[in-house]
């Protein structure tokens, strides 16, 4: 049984639709990307798993429940905590406040958790009592994801995690979400970046148009002709 499985679904703003019959899955434990050109449905596939948009058709389960139609705040209890693109921090609170909303749903003492983000985020110890809207970009986004950790999910899901990016800083955030990865999280993200999100993948899937449109592991997808043509530069 997966620990994600989403099926044949439809979702659109008003009457257009802008996914059509999408599948997907994600095993427990896995790093599972989604590539495509812009305007594919991408964003709009995550926010329908998190539970902020509502599908026309088709079904999501996680771990063998059914979530179709649960509220976010539902969702988030199941064990899925979603990172958008933007907007993903309290910038007027500092790193550690910005951890304690990430934990507001969890009971006890904190230090420990917090200990263990900023093991895997070295870089934010020293910015604790920073306010987040005065960190760099990449500092953002590993406040924004280790926010999310707070809760301990099951499934992260990452929505265009280094957009705006220097090229070092995108290989630095995507090593951190391999790490948080290799600590047993699941991981479903969106990137831009495709071609270095694919190669740390496990699997992939590539939306065109609102559809699949492939689906195999991120090796294949990188060696496969067209995929290279169309998505990735043709190199």
């Amino acid at each position: 049984m997966a620990l994600l499985e989403v099926q044949c679904i439809t979702v659109g703003y008003g009457e257009l639709p802008i996914l059509r019959s999408v599948s997907l899955r994600v095993e427990r434990q896995e790093m599972v990307a989604i590539v495509g050109p812009n305007g594919a449905g991408k964003s709009t596939l995550m926010k329908t798993i998190a539970g902020l948009l509502k599908p026309q058709d088709g079904t999501i389960w996680l771990d063998g429940r059914e979530v179709t139609n649960l509220r976010p705040h539902r969702i988030v209890q199941a064990g899925v905590c979603y990172v958008p693109q933007t907007e993903n921090v309290f910038p007027s609170l500092t790193v550690e406040e910005n951890f304690d909303m990430g934990a507001f749903i969890r009971r006890g003492n904190l230090r420990a958790k917090k200990a263990e983000m900023y093991a895997l985020f070295p870089d934010l110890r020293d910015k604790r009592k920073s306010r987040a809207g005065h960190l760099s970009g990449g500092q953002r986004q590993m406040v924004a994801m280790a926010r999310a950790l707070m809760l301990d999910p099951t499934l992260l899901l990452l929505d265009e995690p280094t957009a705006g990016l220097s090229p070092l800083l995108v290989g630095v955030i995507l090593e951190k979400i391999v790490a948080i990865n290799r600590t047993g999280v699941a991981i479903l993200i969106v990137e831009q970046n495709a071609r270095q999100a694919l190669q740390r993948a496990h699997r992939g899937y590539v939306l065109a148009m609102g559809q699949n449109r492939y689906e195999d592991t991120g090796q294949a997808l990188l060696a496969h002709p067209e995929i290279r043509a169309m998505f990735l530069g043709g190199r």
